[in-house]
């Protein structure tokens, strides 16, 4: 099967033969493809292969065509596939599954040049984009109505030479704080390459993709996860959510025809991944320590705190904390991600906005509240309490990686010598509610100051009692205290 687009009437034929032959592609054998200039890691003589599509692509930068080939993974190529010419960026793709290396037989042309189309910097109000006719539904916190959103918008101009970082200056600056445009959403979306899967979860799959270059996250949702998908794109698309601890959203699409749905969300990319995979293969010293855990409370604590005014923030609950859930940038600090599970409090009605979602927290970091089911579900401030618990035992794991007298504890996830590794409900409930079980400190911590003050930070956070547990900004206030105290610069 060759797919390869040169007019709007091919594109859609390319769409339809991709649509109705994908999910029969799963049970073909593995391809080998030649590859140039895209080849993974582990590739040799310029060869890759993939459960999927081989590609070749030429794209021109500079007035200068440059040809790039490799593998594409099943998952996540029809997003690259389907719409083959980029007329606006002078790049076209073709995918081939016909045999082993079918790829060198293929030839992209450049699409004609166009005259540029206005670039769209003001803002559309709604909060979601759509590719092409879909049901979806669309939630509240009062109903759940279905709506059918039939959207056919055309890609929107993004000249040369804008890098992501420009676009979101350019949205910020332009009065709205939400997020970047639909259109320019749309455009980036549809431009992506997908390049390698990186992590799998419940949820569904990350990859690394490239945008003009720049690496970027793109999460795939299963099509059971939609609600997960619908609340993580509404909360990072909420007024005023850009924060440097919070992960930077970038665009959110669906993709879809009668058969088949798949939903984006793309985001900034960290090569370090979750702070889970950083401390278990990282040490610490006081001051990696205290940056990691200054940056993450600063991420909740403007997750956490309302903003008044027209252009307000209203105040957000995670309810899935954990360091699966953090991410790790390059300079050491820390960014909050994973947001399908959050809800919002409402203060001009003073409601509890709650995802209708099927999906819980992760059972570990559930505090006894949630696990003997005595939580207030209709007072907000049972979440942002139920949040400090779960921050509580990530300050334990990131505290047990920090060297003191030589010595460091090997990685560890919070109760691992009290469940097993997938505990159920029970067995968290008889831990943390009726023994009132907490991870224990190691000796070495009373000898050391800081390593001390942060055991006192998180037996405060954990209290079993939640009007007893501090808040995020009084953890944030006390980190920096300690670090200034320790001629620490965060």
């Amino acid at each position: 099967m060759l797919l390869k687009a040169s007019s709007k009437e091919t594109v859609e034929s390319g769409k339809k033969a991709l649509g109705s032959t994908a999910p029969a592609l799963s049970s073909q054998r593995f391809l080998w493809c030649h590859c140039y200039h895209h080849c993974p890691d582990d590739s040799t003589n310029n060869t890759c292969r993939t459960d999927g599509f081989c590609f070749t692509m030429v794209e021109e930068e500079g007035g200068v065509a440059f040809l790039t080939a490799g593998c594409l993974g099943l998952v996540g190529s029809e997003f690259q596939c389907r719409d083959t010419v980029f007329p606006h960026e002078r790049k076209s793709l073709e995918c081939c599954t016909d045999e082993d290396f079918c790829n060198r037989n293929l030839h992209p042309t450049l699409p004609p040049l166009k005259p540029p189309r206005k670039f769209f910097s003001t803002l559309s109000t709604p909060s979601l984009s759509f590719s092409h006719p879909v049901h979806i539904v669309v939630y509240s916190h009062k109903s759940r109505p279905r709506y059918s959103i039939g959207l056919e918008q055309d890609e929107t101009y993004i000249p040369p030479g804008e890098s992501l970082k420009d676009l979101i200056e350019q949205s910020q600056t332009s009065g709205s704080g939400s997020g970047l445009p639909l259109l320019v959403q749309r455009t980036i979306a549809k431009q992506i390459q997908m390049v390698k899967q990186i992590g799998k979860g419940r949820y569904g799959e990350v990859w690394m993709g490239r945008w003009r270059g720049e690496k970027v996250a793109v999460k795939v949702f299963f099509t059971t996860e939609e609600a997960s998908w619908f609340r993580e794109t509404e909360i990072y698309q909420t007024v005023l959510m850009r924060h440097e601890n919070i992960l930077g959203f970038i665009a959110a699409d669906i993709k879809g025809t009668g058969s088949w749905t798949q939903l984006y969300l793309i985001t900034d990319y960290h090569e370090n991944g979750s702070l889970y995979d950083y401390l278990k293969s990282t040490t610490l010293d006081n001051k990696a320590m205290l940056r990691l855990a200054y940056s993450s409370v600063s991420g909740l604590c403007h997750l956490h705190t309302e903003i008044f005014g027209t252009q307000g923030k209203p105040a957000i609950a995670h309810r899935d904390l954990k360091s699966k859930n953090i991410l790790v940038k390059r300079n050491g600090t820390c960014c909050i991600a994973d947001l399908g599970l959050a809800v919002k409090f409402i203060s001009d009605t003073n409601e509890v906005d709650i995802p209708p979602n099927t999906r819980v927290g992760t059972k570990r970091y559930m505090p006894p509240e949630v696990l003997d089911e005595t939580l207030n579900r209709s007072h907000f401030q049972s979440y942002i309490m139920a949040d400090m618990y779960s921050f509580g035992l990530i300050l334990w794991e990131i505290a047990r990686r920090c060297v003191s007298g030589g010595i460091l504890e090997e990685y560890q996830l919070p109760y691992h010598e009290l469940v097993p590794t997938d505990p159920s409900y029970e067995d968290m409930r008889e831990v943390v509610c009726i023994k009132k079980l907490r991870p224990s400190f190691p000796n070495r911590w009373s000898s050391d100051e800081c390593l001390r003050q942060m055991g006192k930070l998180m037996t405060e956070c954990w209290a079993n009692n939640p009007a007893c547990r501090l808040t995020a900004l009084r953890v944030k206030k006390t980190l920096a205290k300690m670090s200034e105290s320790q001629d620490i610069k965060l």
